[in-house]
């Protein structure tokens, strides 16, 4: 298997559908050696829980079945990847490679666990598409890349995505999740804009990969939550351990994950023949795994010298799991037999292709040590030349750099050459104020030199046949190094190291609870307060008695900002990390769902309100009772009627569920929603007004706040002529009269319900209360004195 390329995409995913909207999916990392099967029903016609899950793969290849199974209306996996996927390789595979029974089998035999612990008799029966996907999958993977993978090497997840919360690809954009919203118009030098961008403090691949992974679906398991937030707790109050992990980690190499690809798959012995491999190619990854497991394995009791007296159960666990465990010993004492104890990973190009040559230990292979000299000959050779080259040409400052490429080359700088280049210079080629060349001799030692090397690479590798074999028997171990290595990567160097550099503002544990409130005190933006010193926090609460916030205020107030930061909390807890407030607790939520902007969608032909209403309509069909749901500015690209209609229609749907609704509008009539329907709270922002302006405060207060004419002010900053101005407030004045009057009879008409119920509300605050029984008695007590003399 060849390297990947750093942070580059390693997942091939393969897709099938049958009439019935049935999706299977089966996502295979490269990097990893992990495969990930889900089967669902698509309720979008726009395919959008597929065009979610490519999203959080990212694959770098997609097989589809040839044909366009798709239910009427229904776009098709293979016209989605068509029409969203262009830049993304994809395949068509024959149909009759999408063999259910086949993929079975397949999963039997190499998934590390057992079937019966996977659930494979029941996921076969029920989740047939699936296991098709991951046969087809497979055997791609086989043929493309000439290997075989390993018995019992894979791990192997059904139903991943249903295990965390599910976050749609157009929320992710609107939450500023992965990358910014407007990250054309911004320009690349605006960097850490996103969440994402944030907190990437990773040293590692897979640690970087891992917090993508988090950010685009967190965790639903309240019992797996804690255990990382008991992690952090002991990361933040033990300053030793916090900072002897940060180094430790340190010594483990950047892609110790990609050690597994070496060790899960086999090459088929038909590969050099047939397929017409790079052997040497081949070869020198193989070498360069071995060096990287042993630098791993070699940073081990440092990592069980950090842990040694961790207290928490997550770090307790990894050190008797990962520190204690006898198979890394083994597995060491396997390779120090034929790897050279002084053999370390390196990143600069020639010394990583020296360790390479000489990673056996000397007298193994009579071969590879004439090989050994003939390397070390022809690199002395080349050094020679430039040393005889500085003096005849009279450039003492000829430099001799190194890429896997070219090989050697020369780089002068320009201001030593005076006039033309000596004739025995040839490829010269200018490089910024330098100029790159060869010559004659220089090429003829560099082919010599690369000769050797992958002779040494392909001996190397024969003598490694029966370490590399011993390995494989205990790849289920090396998968877990990794994992553990991931974890404590994303906790240690993302979210530890994200808090401690935040003295100025309060990081807080969350509390996640099945059936509770979101109550959010002093929250802030996560991503904002790093760019504004002056940043404004706002609270939020909610509950089944009051499920719904319905926000004013005018344009540029913050109510947009407000939306995304509530949604931006909750994912950050639901990683199991601190977040920015004075104190927050919140129910679980299963998804989240966003309806933000306004712009027309010129490649679906659709207007600014089709847009709205398809993106709202994909939130009615796949609510849930534990949904959090924000919208802003719902039917204002429409007629005001008609728009205002939607609008309050949406939210009396709303209303009938569980879920929580943030609804941020600019439509004053939706504040009588409040007076109808007690689980409706009304809040804005709070804005002064002071010699026709409008100044912002940022601050959310409860009820409305009437601003006469704010709009008109803006127009009359934007330079319309003053008696435009002048009629439009006339206008507005008359309609605006009806309206408060029409406001007030409702108000006196349900007054007496909206004080029943916020007893009720109250009662139930009251029934999740933490606090002794002495006062919740005089709590009860209040609530009757206030109710009976009608202070509530």
């Amino acid at each position: 298997m060849e390297d990947d390329g750093g942070e580059r995409s390693s997942f091939v995913v393969g897709l099938i559908e049958n009439r019935a909207k049935e999706v299977g999916m089966a996502a295979f990392d490269l990097r990893s050696a992990s495969l990930h099967l889900s089967q669902y029903i698509e309720t979008s016609s726009s395919y959008q829980n597929t065009n979610t899950l490519l999203r959080f793969y990212d694959p770098c290849v997609i097989i589809v079945p040839p044909n366009k199974l798709a239910a009427d209306g229904m776009v098709g996996v293979s016209e989605l990847v068509d029409r969203c996927y262009s830049t993304v390789r994809k395949v068509v595979f024959a149909r009759g490679c999408f063999d259910d029974t086949k993929g079975a089998v397949l999963i039997q035999n190499l998934a590390a666990e057992e079937p019966l612990a996977l659930g494979l008799d029941t996921y076969y029966k029920q989740h047939y598409l699936s296991l098709a996907a991951a046969a087809a999958t497979i055997k791609w993977i086989e043929a493309e890349k000439g290997v075989i993978v390993t018995n019992h090497s894979l791990t192997v997840t059904f139903n991943g995505s249903f295990s965390h919360m599910n976050i749609d690809a157009t929320s992710v954009e609107n939450l500023e999740i992965i990358d910014p919203f407007h990250n054309s118009l911004l320009g690349t030098s605006n960097k850490k804009r996103s969440l994402f961008q944030m907190f990437k403090t990773t040293k590692t691949v897979g640690g970087t990969r891992l917090l993508r992974a988090n950010l685009l679906q967190p965790l639903k398991d309240i019992k797996t939550i804690n255990t990382r937030l008991n992690c952090l707790d002991e990361l933040m109050s033990n300053e030793e351990l916090f900072y002897g992990l940060s180094q430790v980690l340190r010594k483990f190499p950047k892609e110790t994950d990609r050690v597994l690809c070496h060790f899960c798959y086999k090459p088929k012995k038909v590969t050099e023949a047939v397929l017409g491999f790079d052997n040497t190619r081949r070869s020198q990854n193989m070498i360069s795994s071995i060096i990287l497991l042993k630098t791993a394995l070699d940073a081990l009791p440092l990592l069980a010298m950090a842990l040694k007296d961790a207290k928490c159960f997550l770090l307790a666990n990894i050190y008797k799991t990962v520190c204690e465990n006898d198979r890394y010993a083994s597995i060491r004492k396997r390779v120090g037999e034929v790897i050279d104890d002084d053999v370390l990973h390196a990143r600069v190009p020639f010394v990583a292709r020296s360790q390479q040559c000489f990673a056996l230990k000397a007298g193994i292979d009579g071969f590879l040590d004439m090989a050994r000299r003939t390397f070390c000959d022809t690199s002395e050779a080349i050094h020679n030349l430039a040393r005889k080259y500085r003096e005849e040409f009279n450039l003492p400052n000829l430099k001799l750099p190194f890429n896997n490429r070219q090989g050697f080359f020369f780089r002068i700088s320009q201001k030593e050459v005076q006039g033309k280049l000596p004739s025995k210079f040839t490829q010269v080629v200018k490089h910024g104020k330098n100029i790159h060349c060869s010559s004659l001799e220089l090429a003829s030692l560099n082919v010599r030199n690369k000769s050797a090397a992958g002779e040494c690479f392909v001996r190397t590798e024969i003598c490694l046949e029966a370490l590399m074999d011993a390995i494989r028997e205990d790849v289920s171990a090396l998968t877990l190094l990794a994992e553990v290595l991931c974890l404590l990567d994303m906790i240690v160097n993302s979210f530890a190291h994200s808090i401690s550099t935040k003295p100025g503002y309060r990081y807080s544990r969350p509390e996640l609870t099945d059936s509770g409130p979101l109550a959010i005190d002093a929250g802030r933006h996560p991503i904002l307060e790093s760019i504004h010193n002056d940043f404004v926090p706002n609270s939020i609460f909610m509950s089944e008695a009051s499920n719904m916030l319905v926000v004013m205020g005018p344009n540029m107030s913050g109510k947009s900002t407000y939306l995304q930061q509530v949604c931006l909390v909750v994912i950050l807890a639901q990683i199991g990390c601190y977040v920015p407030a004075r104190f927050a607790t919140m129910r679980v939520v299963d998804r989240i769902f966003t309806r933000m902007g306004t712009m027309d969608n010129l490649e679906s032909n659709s207007s600014t309100f089709m847009t709205e209403m398809r993106e709202t309509a994909f939130i009615m069909q796949n609510v849930s009772n534990r949904s959090l749901i924000v919208m802003d500015e719902l039917g204002r690209a429409t007629s005001s009627s008609d728009g205002l209609a939607m609008a309050w229609s949406c939210c009396e749907h709303l209303l009938s569920l569980k879920a929580y609704t943030v609804f941020a509008t600019h439509m004053d009539s939706l504040a009588e929603l409040a007076t109808i329907y007690p689980n409706v709270k009304v809040l804005h922002f709070y804005v002064d007004i002071r010699d026709n302006r409008l100044d912002f405060k940022f601050q959310l207060r409860d009820g409305t706040l009437h601003v006469p004419h704010y709009g008109l002010l803006l127009a009359e900053v934007a330079g319309l002529p003053n008696t435009v101005i002048e009629t439009a407030r006339t206008i507005t004045s008359r309609i605006t009269d009806k309206e408060l009057k029409r406001i007030e009879l409702n108000c006196e008409k349900h007054h007496e319900k909206h004080r029943i119920y916020r007893v009720a509300q109250k009662l139930i605050c009251l029934k999740y209360s933490t606090q002794n029984d002495d006062s919740i008695r005089q709590a009860l007590q209040n609530l009757k004195d206030s109710f009976t003399e009608r202070r509530l």
